[in-house]
């Protein structure tokens, strides 16, 4: 019973769908390959119709958390995965408790000590491991015996940490950059299926699409500072696949892929994109992270004339500085 939150189309009724739910698991996680492979191994362990699903983006997660927690959770599982720390998580997740829900998180961000010491006061069980995906942590604990639950985790775990030793990786996460893949590829690993005509079909597509994606951020790339060689370029779309593009042929330390409202995405050589990105907001993992410039309307429009922007140089600072 999957519901898709991240694009904003469903928030205004996502409480009244909490709240006239008739699955015991809420899944709260994220909206990428690491997010479907915990999806599908907590549909192993709870049955395809005992999960209610929300897909969140990183920006949107506080609001969501917020939303569920309100709702009476009757004795119900709130199990978050795939999405680290956010301020004040701790009231959120006392609220709901008091409410009634039953909260474990399963994370493979970078968090703090104290960010750890507060969420485990707050919550029934708190598991966070920077060495593994959050797919590995769930079926760890979710379903430890199971042989296809542990095959989905090394999958998702060759692409969600850089691996890419295993090519069936690379083609699901380059086939769930399109939402509307989401469902799917999540039921084909609930079955131990990796691939099929559907995700075949979409791969083509998607790898035609994203070459010409990529040659354009690439020709419009700005390449800033000393200590590290930093490569600014818009997004355009497929934000991990252009910064390696960018990467192999500019030689940059590091890559940032801007969108139009000021969010990005940062990719780094040296193991540090978290400790800048919590510069701008956000967090991550030390060679991939994301934040945000938060773009005023005229500095939208400078970037998209001038591919430009005064937030460039603080971030340049801030990746020096570490």
């Amino acid at each position: 019973m999957p519901i898709l939150t991240n694009s904003g189309r469903n928030e205004p009724g996502l409480a009244s769908a909490v709240a006239s739910r008739t699955c015991r698991v809420v899944h709260l996680t994220h909206n990428d390959l690491d997010a479907v492979g915990a999806d599908a191994i907590h549909r192993m362990r709870y049955g395809a119709g005992g999960v209610f699903t929300i897909w969140s983006s990183v920006g949107k997660f506080s609001q969501f958390f917020s939303i569920v927690a309100s709702c009476a959770g009757k004795g119900d599982l709130l199990s978050i995965s795939d999405i680290g720390y956010h301020h004040e998580a701790e009231a959120v997740a006392g609220r709901a408790k008091a409410n009634g829900w039953v909260v474990e998180w399963r994370d493979h961000h970078r968090w703090r000590e104290d960010e750890i010491r507060k969420i485990e006061k707050a919550v029934s069980s708190l598991h966070v491991d920077t060495s593994v995906c959050a797919t590995a942590i769930v079926a760890r604990d979710l379903e430890p015996a199971n042989e296809v639950a542990k095959e989905v985790a090394r999958v998702v775990c060759d692409y969600d940490l850089w691996t890419h030793a295993d090519p069936r990786s690379a083609v699901l996460g380059q086939v769930l950059q399109r939402k509307v893949n989401r469902d799917h590829v999540r039921d084909c690993l609930v079955q131990g299926i990796f691939t099929d005509e559907q995700i075949e079909r979409q791969y083509t597509d998607i790898r035609r699409e994203m070459r010409a994606m990529m040659k354009k951020s690439l020709r419009r790339s700005t390449i800033l500072g000393a200590k590290y060689r930093i490569a600014f370029a818009p997004l355009y779309g497929y934000p991990s696949e252009t910064a390696h593009f960018i990467r192999d042929h500019l030689k940059t330390d590091m890559e940032v892929i801007v969108g139009k409202d000021g969010k990005f995405s940062l990719r780094s050589v040296p193991p540090i994109s978290h400790l800048i990105a919590r510069e701008f907001g956000g967090g991550g993992h030390p060679n991939a992270a994301g934040g945000s410039f938060n773009f005023t309307v005229v500095e939208r429009f400078a970037w998209w004339l001038l591919r430009r922007s005064r937030h460039f140089e603080d971030l340049v600072k801030a990746a020096e500085s570490c």
